[in-house]
């Protein structure tokens, strides 16, 4: 077992140098199409033993960069920069993904690719979210990403998958307000919890969420002596949410309120 781990580290570092050779030096660079398909190629990848596929993301972003060193103002220093994000995309390197792709943006705001690379960049921020309970800054990343992409290219073939992505985070940053509320809430710092459960109707109504930040709302006020409000919120969870276990407890709290 061991013996076939070595041979196969053995045989990757030669991989590497022989891809690492094939970058073209600046004494003798090839024209910019024949550079343009070799990144391609190098791209494919190679099978190692049948069982994994390697592919040379480093090789492949330096053959396609030598195009923009040396061929600045080529179609193909244009498709290299787009090229060179979606290396970095595939290898999982959010961070110089994202800039390449927001670079694209900045230097051809006029280009089609360009709503292809609003949502490639809020993917990167995408990749990087935690779970529900955990910071949440790269899934407001995203979501400014995707506002962005929806509200200047509503048209573009990517705005489908970009609105999926909208709802399924503001979902996640909804949940994340909630779960803030509801550790405030268990403290019994019920000024802290409302205005959590207030964020969440006003910033993320419409989620599924409504009439339980509705009821929770309520028994925050409810607690903070502010009766009238809280009976008010009971009767509107009553009337719009009517077959909830929400709208159920509200009715509880109303009748014991008479």
């Amino acid at each position: 077992m061991k013996g076939s781990a070595a041979f196969l580290a053995a045989l990757l570092a030669l991989l590497l140098t022989s891809c690492a050779s094939d970058v073209p030096s600046f004494e003798d660079v090839a024209p910019a199409d024949e550079l343009y398909a070799e990144g391609q190629e190098i791209l494919e990848g190679t099978n190692i033993l049948w069982l994994y596929r390697f592919v040379n993301y480093t090789s492949a972003i330096e053959t396609f960069q030598a195009i923009i060193d040396n061929y600045p103002y080529s179609e193909d220093a244009v498709k290299a920069e787009l090229q060179i994000a979606d290396a970095y995309f595939a290898d999982e390197r959010w961070d110089e993904a994202l800039t390449y792709y927001r670079d694209f943006g900045d230097l051809h705001p006029q280009h089609e690719r360009v709503p292809y690379t609003i949502l490639r960049s809020a993917q990167c921020h995408y990749e990087q979210i935690g779970s529900v309970s955990r910071d949440q800054t790269s899934a407001q990343e995203a979501v400014h990403f995707l506002e962005i992409l929806l509200r200047s290219y509503p048209y573009a073939s990517e705005t489908a998958e970009g609105e999926r992505m909208l709802q399924e985070l503001r979902t996640k940053l909804a949940k994340n307000v909630m779960m803030t509320g509801d550790f405030y809430l268990g403290r019994g710092e019920f000024q802290a919890a409302a205005e959590r459960y207030r964020n969440v109707l006003n910033l993320h109504p419409g989620l599924g969420l409504d009439a339980e930040a509705l009821f929770k709302l309520g028994v925050c006020y409810e607690n903070l002596k502010r009766e009238d409000e809280a009976l008010r919120l009971f009767h509107v969870l009553m009337e719009n949410f009517r077959d909830t276990r929400h709208a159920q407890a509200a009715r509880a709290h109303v009748a014991a309120s008479n």
